[in-house]
């Protein structure tokens, strides 16, 4: 039984799942999402921002909280906003799953967390996880001591022990109403937005102004960033999610795999998005790394809008703006037109601007042309510029058709088709841009010989 996200975001049971540093937190997170939605690793303390994703176990929808680990005395200066998110997510549950490492038994550290586990007066579950082999008798024997009834042993990693976590979790699970279950599928899918770029570019200053309050941790220093945070918000009727990702580097200077797994988790995020947000700063404008980012995105078929950040600290501001779309249109010549809004993350500038730039864009990639507007264009264009001649023969254009949007697609039948010059195809789209206001979406054009499949059809 699939269980849609509309329902588990309707009638999903809220769970916490709390804990020291390193044990498991993130793995029972991804077992219960069904995918890898966190960043896994040996390193304690990976995760850092509350991660929300939907999942189930059996037929119980579920609405997820990953936290950080916390630490007593941490050198960490983002420790203090961790512990920030770690409380709103014990406020938000309906149900705390506290974790613990089994093969090392009860720590002072566990103990601790217990004792500030009591005030938040909600149901606690104790998991005691890595179960999967001997030697955790101990662990389960003083996990009895702590007051939170029994330990329930599992294994995140290898899927053991989730039956008698359903068992748990089933008393606090009231479902929806039989008429409410026609609900299912009818809310709308939210709009991707991938907020990307290389680190320490305001990402998650941004994101933070966007949804008006502090939801991603934010710091001077680069990297804060680990996992791609998701976050539902609303902006004039339409349903956002917000992605927040990790800062890109040049991959020769990805050393470590940590890193390497967030670029992953980034660059999963551009592939997934609707529209990608690359966010620059405008007092060091379009590194390399930077085109090779917005690159990525419009490889990808997705719609890219530059936020030009930091533009409070910039003194020649036309003539770098003029500067830049030279540059872009220079560097990234198959589109034409890409919004470009200066920004300023840190006191909120321009911010609905660049919102209300993302959803014209959105719409613009979602834009179908009829085929018969498309050909009546396609005529008149043909007439003032017709295909060159091959062998003493002019090559015949027949017909253009859209095939799909998301991004717009298009298919140009022709004789010959593996004769008609790239200058001419570039002819054809750039016509299409220019005719249709596609300015700043990606575009595709396929050309093929033979009967038209879609003659018969508008």
């Amino acid at each position: 039984m699939n269980l849609s996200e509309a329902f588990c975001r309707k009638y999903g049971l809220k769970l916490a799942i709390v804990g020291r540093p390193n044990v498991g937190k993130s793995t029972l997170f991804n077992r219960l999402c069904g995918k890898r939605m966190a960043i896994v690793h040996d390193k304690p303390g990976v995760t850092r921002d509350l991660k929300e994703a939907f999942g189930q176990l059996g037929d119980i929808p579920l609405r997820l909280m990953d936290t950080a680990g916390l630490e007593d005395k941490s050198d960490d200066p983002l420790m203090g906003g961790m512990k920030i998110q770690v409380l709103r997510a014990l406020d938000e549950a309906d149900v705390i799953l506290f974790m613990i490492d089994a093969r090392q038994g009860m720590t002072p550290l566990d103990q601790a967390f217990a004792d500030f586990l009591r005030k938040a007066k909600k149901p606690i579950l104790l998991l005691a996880n890595k179960c999967e082999g001997k030697g955790t008798e101990e662990g389960l024997a003083e996990a009895w001591g702590i007051g939170f009834g029994e330990p329930f042993p599992l294994s995140a990693e290898h899927g053991q022990g989730m039956d008698s976590l359903y068992e748990a979790l089933l008393p606090h699970y009231k479902g929806p109403l039989e008429e409410e279950k026609e609900v299912e599928g009818d809310e709308a899918a939210p709009l991707q937005l991938a907020i990307v770029g290389r680190p320490n570019v305001g990402k998650s200053t941004l994101v933070n102004q966007l949804i008006g309050h502090e939801r991603v941790l934010t710091g001077p220093e680069a990297g804060v960033t680990r996992d791609a945070i998701a976050i539902d918000w609303e902006y004039k009727g339409q349903i956002l999610r917000l992605i927040d990702t990790a800062g890109m580097r040049r991959r020769a200077n990805v050393t470590e795999k940590l890193e390497w797994l967030s670029v992953s988790e980034s660059l999963t995020a551009i592939q997934y998005a609707q529209v990608v947000v690359l966010v620059v700063d405008a007092t060091q404008p379009l590194e390399k790394q930077d085109l090779h980012i917005a690159s990525q995105a419009i490889d990808e078929g997705r719609c890219l809008v530059l936020a030009l950040n930091k533009w409070d600290l910039i003194s020649n501001k036309l003539e770098l703006l003029g500067d830049l779309k030279a540059r872009l249109a220079s560097v990234l010549p198959q589109v034409r037109g890409i919004p470009m809004i200066p920004i300023s993350a840190l006191k909120g500038k321009n911010k609905e601007k660049l919102l209300d730039a993302v959803l014209d864009i959105y719409a613009l990639w979602n834009l179908r042309i009829s085929t018969s507007k498309l050909n009546r264009w396609l005529a008149e264009i043909v007439s003032h510029h017709p295909p060159p001649l091959i062998a003493g023969r002019r090559l015949k254009i027949k017909y253009l058709t859209q095939i799909k949007t998301r991004p717009p697609t298009f298919v140009l039948f022709s004789s010959k088709s593996e004769e008609l010059p790239d200058f001419y195809v570039r002819y054809i789209l750039n016509g299409l841009r220019d005719a249709f206001g596609l300015e700043g979406v990606p575009l595709r054009l396929f050309v093929r010989s033979g009967k038209n499949p879609y003659a018969d059809k508008d």
